[in-house]
Order: structure tokens, then C-alpha cells, then sequence
């Protein structure tokens, strides 16, 4: 009964409508969320540790800040806060989910401006505090926005919404990234010295976040949302409501068919995709190309492939079955891993990598924009948004955080061509799980939700 019906929703719309879709208020809205998550990711990542190396801090210390990225991982112990309680008066004027967004903006950009005003020579560890404070706000928002969208948007808009969220994301990590680094460089030749450049340059990316706050007020509360506002009501204290929501969103999980092989199938989905990622900067190095050619390609055509591939993958998971989409973005995944074998047996020049890096970052956003289809559409429990979709993003990022740990290890013992074979082999247990959990029907019950069959 569903498969007409998901036929004649999918064929419907018009290419003009396809495309028209991205200037919806709804959507556009989303836009400027995934615009705001994007900002802080780099804050406390990649351009502080430019700047702690940019100021002579040593090493050790640098390697240390990585840490402040837990939050990132450890979000979904804090998630049912999202989900039960309120902003103390911002709620009952905005409404839950745009309370929490404009409280999480706010200490984002206060944590922003505390962090760019420390002292990395003198107090590291305060630098150090500051990084875990703004990973901890930087997640807190994503917790909301992530619940925002998948709440706020209806079915024919989530695909053209998660596929214009992760290219704003992206874009906004390339903001607080090069722009940061490079805005700083600028007031550095203005004359300006070491101790004054990167406080004003962190202060810019602070207002950055204003785009994030603007869309918050511009938006209308879902009416999902709404409807929660009626239920934490029934159930008592603050308390009571946090351990009921905790326990009640982990217990609906749980209680689905198949739900430790669906919290499997999350961690390993991506899995080949991160394992590769982590050592395509060293690969490339050890070929012999300059770090300026390769950041110039990555932040170039690179990056232009990225948005591109992730309006693909919107196209993609709009148009075909959900099930369709996942085989087609695992495959993809799987052997845009060995065009680095390629790479490594061509004479290094511009053009070859630029295909290589071209291939990856392309079917990489669409696996990523139609991964995060799946991830929405086993989040449609209005009541359990924020606690389970933090949870499943926390496990789909293990594969970055845990497992890629030992992968220079892996590359060193087996070469790079055997390393990058067993990367993409590393997608093997994901299609078994996948097929596994096609025959038991769980894809097509997935797609009747969200076509409302």
C-alpha cells in the first residue's frame, strides 16, 4: 500500500519546485542554524590550535586542547534537559525549542569572547577552560537545532533542510577556520601585534553567531514542540520530568525491532568514510604535494564539491525510497576510498589531486546529507527529539573519535594501498547490517512515516 503512494510523492514536485524549496522561510531559517552550529566547531578545534602555535605555546599543550572537544561525543548525557525543562522566562515567550536556541546562542557567543581574550602564554589552562566552554555551548545548540529541524519541517522540505543545513555548517566552519585565521593575518599586517589580533578576530566570529540568533527570532516554534509544552506539564518537578524523559526517550528506542542492530548500523555506516578522512592530509604530504597546494585545493574546488554533493544527496534522498538513497551513498562511500590508490601511483600535479580530493569530498556530503536523513527519520517522536538524535549522532561519531585513532598505525604497517583496501572494506559490516535490516522491513516502515502512509 505504501509503495504507491511513496511513488506519487517523490515524482510529484517539479524541478522548479526542487530547487525553490531552498527559499522557503523554513527552510532558510535552517540555513542560518546550520550557518551558527558550524561557527564554534573550529573555535575550539582547528584555528586554536593555529593560534596557540601562532603564540609559541608548546606542543604538548596544544595536543591537550583537543580534549575540549568531549562534549561534542558526551551531549546526549544532557539532552533530556533539552527535551524537559524549561528557559526560565524565554520559554513562556518563545516557546521551549527557540528558548533553548537563543540561551545556547547567547553563552556560545559569551564563551566565544572569554576565550579570544585569555591569555595562551600565561594561563593555558584557562584557554583550556574556555575551549571546553564554548564545546559545550557549541553542542548544547546543536542538540536544539537538530530537534528545531526535524520538528519543524514538513516531510517534502527535510530533504532540501538537511541538505542546506550541511552546507551552511560547512560554510560556517570555513568562516571560523580560514576566515578567522586568515582576518587575524590581516590586522597583523595592519600593525597590530600578536596579543591584540586574535582577541579581536575571535570577538568577530562572536557576532557571526548574530545570523544564528536572528534566525531563532525569525522562526515560528514547531508545533511538535507546542504539543510537548502541554505534556511536561502532567508529570510534576523539574526532576520527575528530566528522569522521565531520559528514561522514556531511551526506553522508546530501545523497544523498537532490531534497536541494538539500528545503534550498530549508526556507528558503522560512516565508518570508511572517517577512517580515510583522518589520514588524507599525511597521504597527500608523503606524496610530495606542499601543504599551500593542498589547503588551496581542500579550501577551493574542495569545498566547493562538498556543497554541491550535499545538494546532491538532498536530491537524492528526496526523490528516491530511503533504503534506495543508503545503498547508493554506502557504495559510494565505500570506493571513493581507493581514488587515494589512484592518487598514489600518479605524478604529483594539481590536476590529479584535484580529482582525487573532488571524488572523495563529493560522495562523501551525499553520504552524509542522506546518513542524516536516516538519523531524522528515526527521530520523529516529538516528545524524545533533542535526547535521541544527540545519542545517534554521538554514536555515528565514534567512528572520528574512537576507532580513527589507530589508523596512522595501521597506515605505517601496511602501506598506503593496502590501508586504503581496508578502509573501504571497513563498509562491509554496514551492508551486511543494512541488508539485514531491509529484509525485516525496517527502511519501508521508515519511508510509510514520513510519507504519512
Amino acid at each position: 500500500m505504501s509503495a504507491p503512494t511513496q511513488s506519487e510523492t517523490r515524482q510529484g514536485p517539479s524541478y522548479i519546485e526542487a530547487l525553490t524549496v531552498y527559499l522557503r522561510p523554513s527552510v532558510l531559517v535552517i540555513m542560518l542554524l546550520g550557518f551558527s552550529s558550524g561557527l564554534p566547531l573550529a573555535l575550539s578545534g582547528e584555528t586554536l590550535r593555529v593560534w596557540m602555535a601562532d603564540r609559541g605555546v608548546d606542543l604538548g599543550t596544544i595536543g591537550l586542547l583537543s580534549l575540549a572537544g568531549l562534549p561534542y561525543t558526551l551531549k546526549f548525557i544532557w539532552a533530556p534537559v533539552v527535551d524537559a525543562w524549561h528557559v526560565p522566562w524565554l520559554s513562556e515567550r518563545l516557546g521551549r525549542r527557540r528558548a533553548w536556541l537563543i540561551a545556547s546562542q547567547l553563552v556560545l557567543m559569551a564563551a566565544v569572547v572569554f576565550l579570544g581574550t585569555r591569555d595562551p602564554i600565561n594561563a593555558p589552562w584557562m584557554i583550556g577552560l574556555g575551549a571546553l566552554i564554548v564545546a559545550f555551548a557549541s553542542a548544547t545548540q546543536d542538540i536544539v537545532v537538530d530537534a528545531f529541524r526535524v520538528q519543524s519541517l514538513p516531510t517534502d522540505e527535510q530533504a532540501a533542510g538537511m541538505a542546506g543545513y550541511v552546507a551552511a555548517y560547512r560554510i560556517g566552519m570555513l568562516a571560523s577556520g580560514a576566515g578567522v585565521i586568515g582576518f587575524s593575518a590581516w590586522l597583523e599586517a595592519q600593525g597590530l601585534s600578536k596579543d591584540a589580533v586574535w582577541p579581536l578576530a575571535y570577538a568577530a566570529a562572536a557576532l557571526l553567531v548574530l545570523a544564528g540568533l536572528a534566525a531563532t527570532l525569525w522562526a515560528s516554534e514547531p508545533q511538535a514542540a507546542r504539543e510537548r509544552e502541554l505534556e511536561s506539564h502532567v508529570h510534576g518537578g523539574a526532576l520527575a520530568r528530566l528522569y522521565e524523559t531520559a528514561k522514556g526517550a531511551f526506553a522508546d528506542f530501545l523497544g523498537r525491532d532490531a534497536a541494538l542492530g539500528i545503534l550498530l548500523f549508526v556507528v558503522l555506516f560512516k565508518l570508511c568514510d572517517a577512517l580515510a578522512g583522518t589520514m588524507t592530509a599525511p597521504f597527500v604530504l608523503s606524496l610530495g604535494y606542499t601543504k599551500a597546494t593542498y589547503a588551496a585545493i581542500v579550501k577551493g574546488v574542495g569545498l566547493a564539491a562538498l556543497l554541491i554533493g550535499g545538494f546532491a544527496g538532498g536530491a537524492v534522498a528526496r526523490a528516491l525510497p530511503l533504503v534506495t538513497a543508503l545503498w547508493l551513498a554506502a557504495f559510494l562511500q565505500m570506493f571513493s576510498n581507493l581514488v587515494f590508490i589512484w592518487l598514489g601511483y600518479q605524478t604529483p600535479s594539481a590536476g590529479a589531486l584535484t580529482v582525487a580530493i573532488v571524488v572523495e569530498n563529493f560522495s562523501g556530503a551525499i553520504g552524509t546529507v542522506i546518513f542524516v536523513a536516516y538519523l531524522s527519520a528515526l527521530c520523529r517522536n516529538p516528545l524524545h527529539t533533542a535526547t535521541q538524535y544527540a545519542l545517534l549522532t554521538a554514536l555515528a561519531s565514534t567512528g572520528r573519535t574512537l576507532f580513527s585513532s589507530g589508523t596512522g598505525f595501521a597506515a605505517a604497517a601496511l602501506g598506503w594501498p593496502l590501508f586504503f583496501i581496508g578502509t573501504s572494506l571497513t563498509a562491509v559490516p554496514a551492508l551486511a547490517l543494512m541488508l539485514w535490516l531491509q529484509g525485516r522491513g525496517h527502511f519501508r516502515a521508515l519511508d510509510a512515516e514520513r510519507n504519512g502512509a
